[in-house]
């Protein structure tokens, strides 16, 4: 018997914008989406997946290769066969239709990273509504990599704070930004010299700005680590951050025992 029901909330943008007009592709990692949800469900939850569309999410190529599973070949086997034949993973709803449904069924949330949450979650006004629901009942709400920037979804005014910034106007978002609710939170997130790694050798391009700076114009209090790709992970109240591709397997206990402690209260 499931001990509660966990939504995954993914994204549906296979391109981001990058300076001089021009885009990059993206999508979710491989890693950052499986290893958590399979932790989940192995722990007793069942999971939801949602997308704003409710078309499943796009994997990253960058993300789909046995490297970011500590170079396991059958562990990244096993994570591919988990995303493409899993029903947790292809029974995909959209997120307006998880919020018609209710939310108070489910014991908590969590967003992958890959830079895809950039261009869709942190603007997204149904994750939003589901965010503000996680945070007032103090629900466990986990994120990893760039997928902590979509707790600005939270945020009323989050399409024009994400707008401001790509403006390169701090002030203005900053002022979109008051009254966040995870304003004053610690976390952490994809760290700036992490993500020039990304420009310089992935996108070859630079973007309009980076998720550190955006949480921290928000009001977040952004801690990242001083060596790049090592794990990290970051608990305040109910908020479950990791910072990278490699704190998939910490971030992933995090939850767990989150929820167990959530569940069993």
């Amino acid at each position: 018997m499931s001990k509660g029901k966990v939504l995954v909330v993914g994204s549906n943008a296979t391109r981001i914008e990058t300076r001089g007009g021009r885009t990059g592709a993206t999508g979710q990692y491989l890693n950052e989406t499986v290893v958590p949800a399979m932790a989940v469900i192995a722990a007793g939850y069942e999971v939801v997946l949602a997308t704003p569309n409710g078309a499943k999410p796009h994997i990253d190529e960058v993300s789909d290769k046995a490297d970011h599973f500590g170079g396991d070949e059958a562990a990244y086997r096993k994570a591919k066969a988990f995303y493409a034949e899993d029903p947790s993973m292809n029974n995909v709803r959209t997120l307006a239709a998880v919020i018609a449904e209710g939310l108070d069924d489910y014991a908590g949330v969590f967003v992958p990273g890959g830079q895809a949450p950039v261009v869709d979650l942190m603007q997204d006004p149904d994750l939003g509504e589901i965010l503000r629901h996680f945070h007032e009942e103090a629900k466990p709400t986990a994120l990893l990599c760039h997928g902590p920037i979509a707790v600005a979804s939270a945020m009323p005014h989050a399409r024009e704070f994400r707008a401001a910034l790509v403006a390169g106007d701090p002030v203005k978002a900053a002022e979109w930004a008051k009254d966040w609710q995870y304003a004053g939170y610690q976390m952490t997130v994809f760290s700036n010299s992490e993500e020039k790694i990304v420009e310089d050798y992935i996108l070859h391009a630079k973007l309009y700005f980076n998720v550190v700076d955006a949480l921290q114009t928000a009001g977040g209090k952004v801690v990242t680590t001083a060596v790049d790709f090592e794990p990290h992970v970051i608990v305040d109240r109910e908020l479950i951050t990791g910072q990278n591709p490699r704190s998939d397997h910490p971030l992933a206990a995090r939850l767990v025992e989150a929820l167990d402690r959530a569940t069993a209260a």
